[in-house]
Formats: C-alpha cells, structure tokens, sequence
C-alpha cells in the first residue's frame, strides 16, 4: 500500500503562513503605536497652551521589555509635561514585581498621576494597598476623587481625578468633585479630569468639565475598518466610546484603546497598544 506523501512546497507554505500570523500576533500586541490628540478649549489659558500629556491606561500589568524599557523609552519619546495613568494599571494575574521598574522610570521622566480603574478594586485589599504604596514611595500623586491646581506664568489650570466606581460604595461623586471645584477655583475654571471609565461622556458634559481622559474600552479589542471596535465591555457588539475624542457641548473625552490584553478576549487584533499624548491647544473645539 502507498503511503501518501506530504508535498514540500504544501509544508512550506503552511510554515510560512502560521510564521507570519505569529508575526502578525506578536506586532499587533506587543509593539506600542504613539499616537498625538489635541484637545481644544476656550477656557484653558494661555500658559498651559501646548501642554503635553502622556497618557497610560489599561496596562493590566503588561510588560514591554526589559524592566518596561520599551514602555519607558516610548513616553519619554514623546516628551511629556505630566504624564496620566487612568486605571487597571494592575489586575488579578499581574506579576507585582513589574511595579517599581516601570513606576520609578516613568516618575524620572515627569510627574506622574494616577486614578484606580475597576480591575484594582478586583484585587485583594493586600494587594491593592501594595500597588498604593509602590506609587506613593516612587512619588505618583494618586487623584482620589481630588484635585490640584497647577500654575503656570501666574495662571492656573485644574487636574482632578476619579476613583472608578468599583471604590468605595461612599465615596466622593463625580458631581460633589466638580462642585467642590467650582467653589474653590471659579466657574470659570479649566478642569482636566482623569477617569478610567469611557462612557460617561453626557454626566462630563452637562458637569462642564473641559476635557477628560479615560480608557476602559481596550479599543474594542478587535478593530475593523470602518465599524471600530467589535466587543464592549458589557459583553456588547460594537459598542461606542471605544477610541479616539469624543465632543459633547464644550467637552471633549479622549478614549484611549490602552497598552494591555482584556482576559476575556486576550489578542488585540488592528488594535496595537497605544500610548496617547493630549495635547492641550487654546481654542474653541470642534
């Protein structure tokens, strides 16, 4: 009986193909594309004209390269006035020790600001505080439903930041941070809020809060042409507020498609992670 015979060039072409869909995997998941937004408003001043914001979000303890160099070499890249961390820096299978490598580099390069996203409220309380203590020892001023005021050339703009909603079921609301805000700075204040969550774009706007940076969305994971990203994170088929500025009113919210994996569907796909830089312009928006 003949035994059937494997054609070589059959095999080739095979090897070939499953070669270059590694290749493909390995690039569309493991290689940070930084991308360049500018947020237009009215109401910021002159001062703060061109400030430029490195944004990370949805890290989930992702590691690219050595100590995070890679990471590391790209937001200094992009050359940074301050640099915000909107959430689900860490989750439930994060290797911890990953932590004060990439924390201590980023801090070396700009100030550094951090909100909770709803995967550290998963942690345990353990664990949660040790990536609360890594921040605070590598000098990372955490928002928790506060604010500061930065001054620039005798002006001053707002930064505030919320803790997600899976915090504390007594925590400080969106609404109570803005008013206190309004009471303090004027209602003429400049307010950059930093949020994990990306579909809170109506509560922002009838708030009048200028510009916020959030994440969550993981871009949708899988991005098509077109149609955006496919699977939301209420189990949704392409959901909105996945990626990009969003307009409403006199806000603007810049959704970042974030640098890790989700669990549930863990390979981005036309979905490189993303490192955002906001740049912050004086103007009307459009």
């Amino acid at each position: 009986m003949r035994q059937k015979r494997t054609c070589p060039a059959a095999a080739a072409g095979v090897l070939s193909a499953l070669v270059l869909l590694a290749g493909f995997a390995w690039y569309e998941n493991r290689t940070i594309q930084t991308e360049v937004f500018r947020l237009r408003a009215s109401a910021l001043p002159r001062a703060f004209s061109s400030l430029r914001v490195v944004q990370i979000s949805d890290l989930h303890g992702e590691v690219f390269g050595e100590n995070s160099r890679r990471l590391i070499d790209a937001v200094r890249g992009a050359k940074p006035d301050l640099i915000a961390v909107t959430g689900d820096l860490a989750d439930e299978f994060t290797d911890f020790s990953m932590f004060r490598p990439l924390v201590s580099g980023l801090r070396a390069i700009a100030p550094v600001f951090y909100v909770t996203g709803n995967h550290e409220w998963v942690l345990s309380r353990e664990k949660r505080q040790q990536v609360f203590d890594i921040l605070d020892e590598c000098g990372v001023v955490r928002l928790q439903n506060e604010y500061r005021v930065l001054k620039k050339d005798g002006e001053t703009m707002v930064l505030a930041g919320v803790d997600d909603p899976n915090g504390p079921y007594d925590q400080k609301t969106p609404e109570q941070l803005v008013a206190e805000i309004r009471r303090t700075c004027g209602d003429d204040a400049y307010i950059l809020m930093l949020s994990h969550r990306n579909d809170q774009i109506e509560m922002w706007a009838q708030l009048g809060v200028d510009a916020v940076l959030c994440g969550h969305a993981h871009g949708g994971v899988v991005r098509l042409p077109v149609l955006g990203g496919v699977f939301g994170t209420r189990y949704d088929l392409f959901p909105a507020y996945t990626a990009g500025v969003y307009t409403q009113g006199k806000t603007q919210v810049l959704v970042s498609r974030g640098l890790g994996r989700s669990h549930r569907v863990p390979l981005r796909i036309c979905n490189r992670p993303q490192l955002v830089v906001a740049v912050l312009e004086r103007g009307k928006n459009t």
